[in-house]
């Protein structure tokens, strides 16, 4: 299969290259707005990838992709919270699946509408999200409550390594949201809070504890009905260093009442500025997502699925689903047609090799009340 990963040597994008080029069922092109990066990182793999110069704005993108004889296109050049469904278009414009690492609420979420008709003419298949949220996190719920009768409350919290490696634009993407409203599923309602704010103290089965604030991402939108979760769905994320995050929240009340301009405007600056607190990191980074409600036996059940990650190596843990879905094209496994998001589309077993892979350390913890 000739797979086309367009921001092919950025944070992400190099890390998929990486997996796949000993693929032998995938023929690989690195491509981005840099033809001498691009070709840089695909001399690296040999002769079965190639590098060239692919800019998502130009207008013949769609005959450029069919032209190359791409099967299927990888979307990892973000951020996407402002995006629109262009690359994808042009995928099914030139009849080649479709795979992004979106995590832009608004993106994902509409994603299926806006592109399902041209993917269902196409017959091809195009998946949204297929990265860490809502991929990975909707398989984490799918594997703890595969019996219960109901679920009642859902917290996810993200919690990078400072010594990990920060790309420019995912920056961007989470400080998209950083001061504005973020509407959340709570107390059986949707209400209204402040991305980036109300510091919370979270615990991790491998980490140092941490302060953690509201992330605006597709899984607060798509838990609720996805689940009937009853109560609430909160995501969060919590940054190593405790000055970084603060400073983080103090940017979301400047910005709540527009003192300041968006800080993502400034991501490139704050990215650079946070080298500055590598000193005080770590390499362990990981991730928690927290479930209660009622098990398959009537029983108030309360469960934890934790990941810890070190030596840098976090930022695999985006790049999985869409490594495992491509390999299941690949490989001939069937896809269905149309437009989704990747929530449900891979189980929790499909990605324990890749932990492993990786050195991933993982813990579930499980707290279950006898039936009154």
């Amino acid at each position: 299969m000739k797979v086309l990963v367009l921001g092919g040597y950025g944070n992400f994008g190099a890390r998929i290259c990486r997996a796949l080029a000993s693929d032998t069922d995938v023929e690989l092109l690195v491509a981005g707005r840099d033809a001498s990066r691009a070709l840089a990182l695909a001399q690296e793999f040999g002769p079965r990838a190639t590098g060239l110069a692919l800019d998502q704005s130009q207008s013949d993108l769609a005959e450029r992709v069919a032209s190359l004889g791409v099967e299927l296109v990888i979307h990892t050049a973000g951020p996407f919270q402002a995006q629109s469904y262009t690359v994808a278009a042009a995928a099914a414009a030139a009849r080649a699946h479709y795979l992004d690492l979106a995590d832009g609420r608004r993106f994902v979420c509409d994603f299926p509408m806006a592109v399902n008709a041209a993917f269902r003419r196409a017959g091809r298949t195009a998946i949204s999200g297929a990265s860490t949220v809502p991929a990975l996190s909707s398989a984490v719920i799918d594997a703890l409550c595969a019996d219960w009768q109901r679920i009642d409350r859902i917290a996810i919290c993200i919690a990078p390594a400072q010594a990990a490696p920060r790309g420019d634009a995912t920056l961007a993407g989470v400080l998209s949201y950083c001061g504005e409203s973020v509407s959340v599923w709570l107390d059986g309602r949707w209400q209204v809070r402040r991305g980036w704010g109300g510091l919370h103290e979270e615990h991790f089965a491998r980490l140092r504890s941490r302060k953690s604030a509201l992330c605006d991402i597709p899984d607060l939108e798509l838990f609720p009905s996805r689940y009937a979760v009853r109560d609430r769905v909160v995501f969060r994320a919590a940054v190593e260093v405790g000055l970084s995050q603060r400073i983080l929240a103090l940017l979301a009340a400047m910005r709540a009442v527009r003192i300041i301009p968006p800080p993502s405007r400034w991501a490139r600056a704050l990215n650079r500025a946070g080298t500055l607190f590598d000193y005080f990191g770590s390499g362990l980074g990981g991730m928690v997502v927290r479930i209660s409600g009622c098990d398959g036996q009537g029983r108030d059940t309360s469960a934890a699925w934790h990941i810890a990650a070190d030596n840098g190596h976090g930022p695999e843990i985006p790049c999985m689903a869409a490594i495992l879905l491509t390999r299941r094209l690949a490989r001939g496994s069937p896809l269905p047609v149309g437009a989704f998001t990747a929530a449900g589309q891979l189980t929790l077993a499909d990605f324990e090799p890749e932990f492993a892979r990786w050195h991933m350390q993982t813990d579930i913890e499980v707290s279950r009340h006898a039936v009154a």
